[in-house]
Formats: C-alpha cells, structure tokens, sequence
C-alpha cells in the first residue's frame, strides 16, 4: 500500500480523459452534423471530400451554363416562329400580286406590306440575347462537362445569309417580280425549316447533356455525403455510451482518490 503513487486513480484519470474527449467528439459531430470537425479527424477524407466539393460546383457550374445555352436556343426558335409566319404571309402577297385583276394601287399596297415584312425579319436578324447575336454565322461553343475540357458547338443560324436576305429585297410591283420573289421566299422558307430543325437539335442534345451532369452532380454529392456528413443515429448512440462512461469514470475517480486514506487505519 502506497501513498504517493495511486495507480487506482491514475488509470481512472487516463480512462476518463479517453471517455471526455470521445463525449466531445461526438458532440461537434452532432452539433455541425459532419464528421469532419477537425482535419486530424479523417486527414485523408478531408483531402478527398474538398476534391469532390470542387468537383460538384464545377460540374454544377457547368450544368448551368448549358441552361443558359437552352434558353438562348428557345428564344432563337420563338424568333423564327415569328419569322416563319412573315415567310408565309410574304408568299402569299407575292401569289396576290400575279392576280391581273388587282389594280395598280392595289398591287401597291400588297407591295408595301410585303417590303414591311421583310423589313421586319430583317431587323430580327440583329436580335440578342443578353447582348449575345441570336442570328450570327458562328454557333456558340458550350462547355459541357466540369473540367471545361469538352464542348458542343451549336449550329448558327444566320438571318443575314443570302437566301433570307434576297427574299426581303425583293419587290412585288410587278407580275414578273412577283412570280421571282415567291421563288425567293419559298427558298428562304425552305433554309428557315432547315435552321428551326438545327435549332431543335441543338436543344436537344444540351438537355440531354444537361441531364446526365445532373445525375453526376447528385452522385458526387452522395459520395461526398458519405465521406463527411455524420449518421446521426451511430453518433447519438456513441454520445450515450460515452455520457455514461465519463459519468462513471468521474464516480471511479473519486473513489480511487479515497482509497490512499485506508493507509490511516494503520497508523493508528
């Protein structure tokens, strides 16, 4: 029997301490609801947890950039719709005009709406979005994945190109241009059922696109997830187990710390 070194009290202390610090790990665990509190907590999950973050909100990034490209391709086609019915109405005014019975003025006057017409897709062909030419001879290249590394072209439409351009030159004051300017704007309707199809693809291949990084940033989140988020109902247990054990160890303690004072009953 000793008195300066308690053994007793020393293994309770150390037992203690274990159990202390476990009871506080648990409760950062559950108060941040991660289990990585600390870097000294999983060192290499940590590394591989903040790889996976930034490949989340690249690939996110990216995701978006192909919904912008989705939303310039409908405002492309809501354009053309437009533009399609100034086509057929232009067709139709250049039939009107080769009618022998209409009289000059009102040759005239299918000619005048004919040029407004014209004047209207004309103008169209200079529409942006967000500041971006709807209708320029070169397609935006998307990127198409986090890296940056892949990209989609999107075939241009071009409202400046020759075929739609001699369309709404044309004049119908005439019976012989008339018959001419039909040729033309059948063409141009034509290259515009052409470009609304190009239009459709490429809206379709972006979604597509636009779909499977979706399923890949919810796979590296779940990852991720796996990697850093606490399970609650492990962690409320372990909390338990160890309240109980500091509880106890701390009762251990006091009575080890009792125990030196029986060397007393020998002095007496």
């Amino acid at each position: 029997m000793v008195i300066n070194t308690n053994m007793a009290a020393i293994t309770s202390a150390g037992n203690l301490d274990t159990s202390t610090n476990e009871l506080n790990s648990a409760l950062m665990q559950l108060s941040s609801g991660s289990k990585i509190v600390s870097p000294m907590d999983d060192p290499a999950g940590l590394a591989e947890s903040i790889a996976l973050n930034a490949q989340i909100g690249q690939t996110e990034a990216a995701n978006n950039n192909i919904s912008n490209a989705i939303s310039f391709s409908q405002t492309q086609d809501g354009y053309l719709q437009q533009v399609g019915a100034a086509l057929d109405q232009m067709a139709t005014l250049a039939v009107e005009a080769q009618d022998p019975t209409k009289t000059s003025t009102e040759i005239k006057d299918y000619n005048t709406e004919f040029a407004a017409l014209g004047a209207y897709i004309n103008n169209t062909s200079n529409a942006t979005f967000n500041g971006i030419s709807l209708f320029s001879s070169t397609g935006l290249s998307i990127t198409t994945d986090g890296t940056g590394g892949t990209n989609f072209t999107m075939t241009a439409v071009n409202l400046s190109s020759t075929t739609y351009t001699k369309a709404t030159g044309d004049a119908i004051t005439t019976a012989t241009l008339a018959a001419s300017a039909l040729t033309d704007v059948t063409a141009a309707i034509t290259q515009l059922a052409t470009d609304r199809s190009n239009v459709g693809a490429n809206e379709e291949r972006l979604t597509y696109t636009g779909d499977e990084l979706g399923v890949l940033s919810d796979n590296l989140t779940a990852a991720n997830s796996t990697i850093s988020d606490v399970d609650v109902a492990t962690e409320s247990t372990k909390y338990a187990e160890y309240q109980i054990l500091v509880q106890s160890g701390t009762s251990m303690l006091a009575q080890a710390n009792q125990n030196p004072q029986s060397v007393l009953k020998l002095l007496q």
